[in-house]
This record gives C-alpha cells, structure tokens and sequence, in this order.
C-alpha cells in the first residue's frame, strides 16, 4: 500500500540519514542483525539522534500525535484530583511523572492542585532528553509561573524512595517491543537487518526467553492463530515497574495507556499485532521509514503489566477504561462548572468525544493503579473495576 505522507524537510532527512548511519553501524558491529527491541530503542532514543532525544517537534498540531492533556485541561485536572486524592490520605508527598512531554500536563495539574490547596511536596520530572526539559521548563513558566520553584527535573532515577504519587500517561507505549511470527509449532524472532543500505525484516528462531513469553500466549483459552500470526511483546516491562517499585516507598502509581488486557491482545485475528508508526498525524505500519523522525508505539498488554506489577511487591488496586475513570474523577462537574460562550462550548465537547468515546481513546486507553504501602486507590478507579478481565491472581 503506499503510504500518503508528507516529505520532510531536506533537514530532516539529513537528520535521518545519520540516524540511519548510526543504526548501520550497529548492525553491522552485531554481525548482520539485531532484534526488533534493539532498533526500536535506537531509533527511538539514541543521545542525540532518537525521535525522543533529538529537537523536532513532536507533540500537538505541529507534531506527530496528540495526548490527553493536549486535547483538553480537564484530563489533567481529573488527573490531579486523584493525585490530591492520594496525597491528603498520605499526609502529604511528591508527585514523579516520568516523560512530562510537552510540561502541559505536569502545569494543568499543578494549578488544579493549589486551587485545591493540595501541592505536593515536589513536582518531580523524570526527563533525559535536554530539549523536553527546556520544552517542559517553558511551558510550566508560561502556563503557571508561580509554581516553577515546585518542579525538579531529573536525568535518572531518585536519589531516594518517596511517598507519593507516580503518573505515567502514555509512557509505556513507547518502550521497545520484540517482534515475533508463529510458524507453526515454531516461533521466530523478527528482527532487522541490512539489504543494501535498506533496513528489512528477517526472522531467526526464537531464543528461550522469548520462545517461553510466547508460550503463555499459545496457550490462552481460544488462542488458534493461522500460520504467519505476528505480535509483539515488551520483555522489558518487568525492570520498569520494577524500577519504579524502587521510587515509591508509600503510595500510588497511576499508569495511563493504549491497551488490553492478554486475552483481548492477543486474539487470533489481530495477527499483525498492534504496533504503529506516527508521522504528522498519519498512522501508519512501516517502522523503517525516516527513522528518526516517526514515533514508534506498541500497545500494553496489561495483564502482563499487572503481573510485573505483583512480582515488584505492588498490589493491583484498580483497571478501568479512560471513560470509566474520567466520569468517576468528576468530569462532568468540571465541565459544567466552566464558563463560556456556546462555540467554546461546542469545541469543548468535541474534545470530551476524544477523550471519552469509544471509538476514539475512551475505551482504547485503560487506566491502572498500583499500590505500595497499604495506599487506596483514589475513587476514579473504584466506578467500574475490571480487574477480572485481567484474568491474573492478585495478591
């Protein structure tokens, strides 16, 4: 199929031919093929040269995709009522959200907590990339000045476990992704190698880790995928809940993101799995274009995350759609509580389509809190619990 895309400009892909230099280079070091993980995490986030480490514009109209806090503030506003939810049964905390994008969420937030006279302790951001940083930076100064001295970045982890509160919103999408076809009773791994100066896909046979991953997947109640059935899966999911285990010492982590639950991920005619490309609000299925300047996503299986979750010493306290989760934060009062004349009206509830109907990010995206400590789970996870479609033991 050929793809509609617009052409970058002659900077861009210069950029991107250095991005490709790089990920020849290290193909050709790794004897002629790396895994679809390793490619998706150079290109993705190589110091300088990754979609997500370099300068290029990549959130909003001008960018690639749109997030829930873009669309509208009332998102983040439920967001930090749930927040100040947890931190008023804590006696107070930090906030951490790890990938702050644009700032525009971390800013709405905490103007609705100090109108709610609920601030956290610090408003922690967990960003590498400078250029977000100083992104970040400008819009907190722009949108709420008065509470930059509340927010501090970091380059790693912190220094020490805290209470609080975790958000991450559309985070784990982002993390690389192994790639694998079913060849009957076989599994392959695909990965990426060099045809020419193109990058291509090419399977090997699966290596243990990822043959016992699949394994559980074979054998899902209903699971008969045809020959050729690809998917993905993340097997770096369970170092980085385990990590964030690690920050938390007492509280909540609120994970936001596209998914299912394993028995709905994987079903038998989704057989080319989830895995998208993003380029100026084009999706599209092809990971080797313009590497560099195209984000890579792949949706969470959230039965698995849940599971990594428990292993990491959390309890799953609650799992519900976007919809769900908003209309129990209070979406509703919030909206009806904003003033303003009838086409501000009407373009708000445009933007309530986006973030609550099903066919747009209402059902897609699913919410997630995680518990250390003893913390309850705030009330917007406690309207619809769906944790039975989980279909894992909790603890």
């Amino acid at each position: 199929m050929q793809l509609e895309l617009p052409t970058p400009s002659a900077e861009a892909l210069a950029h991107s031919e250095l991005v490709r230099a790089h990920v020849r280079a290290q193909i050709t070091a790794a004897g002629g093929w790396i895994s679809f993980a390793d490619y998706m995490n150079l290109v993705l986030y190589a110091p300088g040269l990754g979609y997500y480490s370099a300068g290029a514009s990549k959130f909003g109209d001008a960018g690639d995709f749109v997030t829930a806090p873009v669309i509208s503030p009332v998102f983040s506003q439920c967001l930090a009522g749930q927040c100040a939810e947890v931190l008023t049964s804590l006696g107070g905390g930090k906030i951490l959200e790890p990938g702050a994008g644009t700032g525009i969420m971390a800013a709405d937030m905490l103007l609705e907590l100090d109108r709610l006279q609920t601030l956290p302790d610090e408003y922690l951001i967990l960003e590498p990339s400078a250029e977000l940083r100083e992104r970040q930076l400008q819009t907190i100064v722009q949108r709420a000045p008065q509470l930059r001295e509340r927010v501090r970045w970091l380059d790693s982890a912190p220094d020490q476990a805290f209470c609080g509160v975790v958000v991450a919103n559309e985070v784990l999408d982002a993390l690389p992704v192994q790639r694998f076809v079913l060849r009957g009773e076989a599994t392959d791994e695909l990965g990426v190698t060099l045809e020419g100066e193109k990058f291509v896909a090419e399977s090997r046979p699966a290596g243990k880790e990822l043959q016992a991953a699949v394994d559980v997947i074979r054998g899902l109640p209903g699971f008969l995928p045809a020959y050729g059935y690809e998917s993905e899966l993340c097997q770096r999911l369970p170092a980085w809940v385990k990590t964030m285990g690690d920050w938390l010492d007492k509280g909540v982590a609120l994970i936001l993101d596209y998914g299912f639950p394993r028995h709905e991920y994987y079903f038998p005619e989704r057989s080319s799995g989830t895995l998208r490309c993003y380029y100026r609000h084009r999706a599209h299925d092809d990971p080797f274009i313009w590497p560099g300047l195209q984000d890579i996503t792949a949706w969470v299986d959230f039965s698995a995350l849940a599971e990594a979750a428990l292993q990491a010493g959390f309890a799953v306290t609650g799992y519900t759609t976007q919809a769900n989760f908003l209309l129990a934060s209070g979406i509703d009062e919030r909206v009806n509580a904003q003033n303003g004349d009838q086409r501000a009206q009407i373009e708000l509830a445009g933007k309530l389509r986006q973030l609550l109907l099903p066919g747009e990010m209402g059902e897609s995206v699913k919410v997630m809190s995680l518990s250390r400590g003893g913390a309850a789970a705030p009330s917007g996870l406690r309207g619809r619990d769906m944790r039975d479609r989980l279909r894992i033991q909790n603890r």
